[in-house]
């Protein structure tokens, strides 16, 4: 008996790790010190100390049950950004710069050129934030989880002033909402997903006209990365107020976390263009409206408050990064919460 025989591969680990080595490299920022296959990551904090009065910033997230997509597609070369955009998008809420990330992998076996190909997608969402692969572990778990399967979370780390910090606690009535669009679901909601369609392969091969696409090219869609988008509105000299990264629960429980008490945002559903994927969950599940703006982002992957004067100047530093802003509401007083109309 010996390790390979109880279902752990110790040279499928080490290859595994060579073939992500290429990929790992193009996220490498000058702060990282060593290479990969270190015990640990290791960042040089030199240019944290021209910041005032740093605080670091962390984030941890996975992709929930969206991996079950990669698994029925066969398609992993995109899931590792949405695992990167959950972390980055949180420490970007808060008005930081993601410095590093670090990936886990658990797996029923390794398949080496597998887990090469999620850690591509997971560089793929480190160089969009700019920031360094500098660490991960893959983990095979035989008899725990079936072969062919795999979990993958991650976790970031960030700096940012602490006189920048993005806390919401200077919205005031008037302030405008300017909503930045997603990609299509992201990476929550997947459960009620797939209630609604059949996961298999011919289902998600399905050709529909109003997606223009088959339902899986449009549910597996990678996560927005939003970083650029608000670096280049802090760089044009914007202060953003408050930040609110749309994720599990909708519009209905992230949009008030921005917001400070006795204010109440308000959001005009017309205000910008939903993405037909939402129509057809919602016709295909018979979803109520209320119960989809309560579990999806619904077309907003990040809703921002801004200074009435600075939304002009913000919606051209959004579009210069590549998103597409919407001016999709205002701040009014009231009791703290969202109000849809």
């Amino acid at each position: 008996m010996d390790y390979k025989k109880a279902g752990v591969d110790i040279e499928a680990g080490y290859k595994s790790v060579e073939l992500m080595k290429k990929y790992v490299k193009e996220t490498m920022r000058e702060e990282v010190l060593g290479g990969l296959g270190g015990f640990a990551g290791a960042f040089d904090l030199k240019k944290i100390k021209n910041y005032e009065d740093p605080v670091l910033l962390s984030g941890t997230d996975g992709c929930g049950t969206k991996v079950k997509l990669a698994f029925v597609l066969d398609k992993h070369d995109t899931i590792g950004i949405d695992a990167v955009a959950m972390c980055v998008n949180d420490i970007a809420c808060a008005g930081g710069e993601p410095l590093f990330f670090l990936d886990y992998i658990a797996c029923g076996k390794n398949y080496p050129e597998k887990i090469a190909t999620i850690v591509k997608g997971v560089a793929e969402g480190c160089k969009q934030s700019e920031c360094a692969l500098i660490g991960g572990e893959t983990a095979e778990h035989p008899g725990l989880m079936p072969e062919n399967d795999y979990d993958l979370a991650g976790f970031a780390v960030g700096v940012v002033e602490r006189k920048e910090i993005i806390d919401g606690s200077t919205i005031k009535d008037g302030d405008v909402l300017v909503g930045i669009a997603s990609s299509g679901v992201h990476s929550n909601g997947f459960s009620l997903v797939r209630k609604v369609f059949e996961i298999t392969p011919e289902s998600l091969n399905t050709y529909y006209d109003e997606l223009g696409k088959t339902l899986g090219e449009a549910l597996i869609a990678p996560t927005r990365i939003y970083v650029k988008a608000l670096k280049n509105v802090k760089n044009a000299g914007v202060k953003v107020k408050g930040c609110s990264h749309i994720t599990g629960g909708g519009f209905y429980e992230n949009v008030p976390r921005m917001l400070p008490e006795g204010i109440k945002a308000v959001i005009k559903k017309d205000s910008y263009s939903v993405p037909p994927i939402f129509g057809l969950i919602a016709k295909n599940g018979e979803i109520a409206e209320e119960m989809m703006y309560n579990t999806f982002n619904m077309g907003l992957g990040m809703v921002i408050a801004l200074d009435p004067k600075d939304v002009d100047t913000a919606m051209e530093a959004i579009k210069a990064a590549g998103d597409t802003p919407y001016v999709v509401g205002k701040c009014v007083a009231g009791d703290k919460g969202v109000e849809l109309c």
